[in-house]
């Protein structure tokens, strides 16, 4: 739409139905280090590279059955606002640092931020439809400050 993305010939994943033999496929064990990994502050992606470099479970969803954000919203671990939303968000603050900070004629930021604060908008209109955001909720540039810290 705005910026270039994966097209149809981007790669896939191979279909696995089942963890690997070599893999760690101790349920109770990887859901207790995801726990553990989320209190200490890691993301969910972070805690798919810890399992697949440290703890041999090269697809955490394969021996949990579910995705690990699910788990972390099932022991209410993690932020206000979904992970990738929160990633734009933190991306955003950091182009308005950018261009408040003298560099005003930036023009390529400035579009930049136009095309993240969109990314934010569309996101937020699927989030509010799956009911993961409020309905009353709106972005603004004023308050992306306060949100992200």
């Amino acid at each position: 739409m705005y910026k270039s993305r994966k097209g149809k010939s981007g790669s896939s994943k191979p279909y696995v139905s089942e963890a690997p033999e070599w893999s760690n496929t101790d349920t109770a064990a990887v859901k207790q280090l995801v726990i553990d990994l989320g209190k200490e502050g890691h993301s969910s992606a972070v805690i798919g590279t810890i399992l697949r470099d440290q703890h041999a479970v090269p697809n955490a969803r394969l021996v949990l059955g579910k995705r690990i954000g699910a788990v972390l919203t099932e022991n209410n671990i993690g932020g206000t606002y979904p992970e990738d939303m929160m990633n734009l968000m933190r991306q955003a603050v950091g182009i308005i640092n950018h261009v408040a900070s003298g560099n005003h004629k930036d023009l390529h930021n400035k579009r930049a931020l136009e095309i993240t604060e969109a990314k934010i908008r569309r996101l937020a209109a699927y989030y509010k439809s799956e009911g993961r955001l409020p309905s009353e909720w709106r972005y603004k540039r004023d308050e992306l400050r306060l949100m992200v810290e």
